[in-house]
C-alpha cells in the first residue's frame, strides 16, 4: 500500500466502546458491527460522502470494511473508491483493519467471469487487489455456491489464495448447512484457515435457521456475519407511515417493492411498539436481535450517513432480551 498522501488522525479511544468477538474458534476477532460497502461507495456517490462514511466507522471502533468484486454500482466501483480511501487516508493503519472481499456473482462478460471456477476465483482476487491497492485481502469468500463446479475445485482455489499470500483467511456466502458441511471437510483437510460464514439473517428472513446453515456454522467452530439485518429498510422506522416518495422502494423495487412493504405493515409497527417499549429504534432492535444471539459474530451495517452508523453501534449498549420479549417478536414475525 502506497504512502498516505492526505491527513487523518484517528480517534485515540476508537477501542473503548466497541466490542469485538472471536470469530468462531479462530484468533481472529471481528468488531461486533462491521461496515458494508454494498450499495453506497459505488460511483453514484461521492467521494466526500464515502470518505466521511469510513472515518466515522474507524473512529469508533469499526475495524471491518466488507466488498465483493461486484459491489457498486457500477461492478468493482465500491473497492476502487475503497482503495482510493485506503490508499488516501488509512496507509498508516493497515494492521488495524480487517478488509475483505467476495467472488461469485456475474462479474465480466464470457464464461469465466461468474460462478466458481478455479480461473474465475484467482483471476477475480487479483482484479480486487489491483482495485484495493493492497498486496492482500484479510478475509476472501466464495459468494455463492456453484451447482456445477465441482466443490473441490472451488475450495482448491480458495486454498490457492491463501497459500500465496493474497489472503489471510477464507469464508463462504449463500451456502446452506449441507453445502457447508462438505465444503468444511475439504478445506480442513487442505489445512485452509475457513473462519467465517456470511448469510442473510434478520428478524423476518429466518431461512439460515431452517436450512441448517446456523446450527451447522456453530457446531463446526466458525463465525457467522449477517448481511441486511434491517430486511433492506423493513425493520427501521422508514415504512411506519407508508412509502416516502425519495425511498428506494418508491424507486427501484429489486430488492424490496411496494406489495412487500404493505404486506409487512402491520408487523413492523407492532415490532416498533416493542423496540420502544425497550428504549430503542426498531433498527436498534434488530440488530440488538441479532447480536444476543452467540453464534453471530458480527451484524453488517450499509451507511449512506455517518448518523447512521453512530445510531446502529448505539445498539451495543442494550443487547440483552427478555425471554418474553423474544416470544413476543417470534410471534409478531413468524405469524
Amino acid at each position: 500500500m502506497l504512502e498516505a498522501t492526505h491527513t487523518y488522525t484517528p480517534n485515540p479511544q476508537r477501542y473503548d466502546s466497541m466490542t469485538y468477538q472471536r470469530c468462531g474458534r479462530s484468533g481472529l476477532k471481528l468488531p461486533a458491527v462491521s461496515l458494508g460497502m454494498w450499495h453506497n461507495f459505488g460511483d453514484i456517490n461521492t467521494y466526500e460522502q464515502m470518505k466521511q462514511l469510513c472515518f466515522t466507522a474507524f473512529d469508533n471502533g469499526i475495524t471491518h470494511f466488507d466488498l465483493a468484486n461486484n459491489y457498486g454500482p457500477e461492478p468493482g466501483s465500491a473497492e476502487k473508491n475503497t482503495g482510493r480511501i485506503l490508499r488516501e487516508y488509512f496507509s498508516h493503519h493497515r494492521d488495524e483493519l480487517i478488509i475483505s472481499s467476495k467472488a461469485g456473482y456475474e462479474m465480466w462478460a464470457g464464461p469465466y467471469g461468474d460462478w466458481g471456477s478455479r480461473k474465475y476465483l484467482l483471476s477475480s482476487l487479483d482484479q480486487s487487489l489491483q482495485r484495493l491497492g493492497l498486496d492482500y485481502v484479510d478475509i476472501f469468500y466464495h459468494h455463492r455456491p456453484d451447482p456445477e463446479t465441482p466443490l473441490e475445485e472451488t475450495m482448491g482455489a480458495l486454498a490457492q489464495v491463501v497459500n500465496s499470500g493474497k489472503a489471510l483467511y477464507v469464508g463462504l456466502s449463500n451456502y446452506d448447512g449441507e453445502r457447508l458441511e462438505q465444503a468444511t471437510a475439504i478445506l480442513d483437510d487442505l489445512h485452509v484457515p475457513f473462519i467465517i460464514n456470511q448469510n442473510s439473517y434478520n428478524i423476518f428472513n429466518r431461512t439460515i435457521e431452517n436450512n441448517g446453515l446456523k446450527n451447522t456454522t456453530k457446531r463446526l467452530g466458525r463465525g457467522l456475519i449477517t448481511f441486511s439485518p434491517l430486511a433492506q429498510g423493513l425493520l427501521t422506522d422508514r415504512y411506519l407511515d407508508g412509502i416516502p416518495a425519495d425511498s428506494r422502494v418508491a424507486h427501484d423495487g429489486r430488492f424490496l417493492n411496494e406489495e412487500q412493504v404493505n404486506a409487512m405493515h402491520s408487523k413492523i409497527v407492532k415490532l416498533n411498539a416493542l423496540a420502544h417499549d425497550r428504549g430503542q429504534s426498531l433498527a436498534q432492535m434488530a440488530l440488538a436481535w441479532l447480536l444476543h444471539d452467540d453464534a453471530v459474530t458480527s451484524v453488517l451495517i450499509g451507511a449512506s450517513r455517518p448518523q447512521q452508523i453512530m445510531d446502529n453501534i448505539a445498539v451495543l449498549t442494550n443487547t440483552e432480551f427478555s425471554a418474553e420479549e423474544l416470544r413476543m417478536i417470534d410471534e409478531i414475525s413468524l405469524d
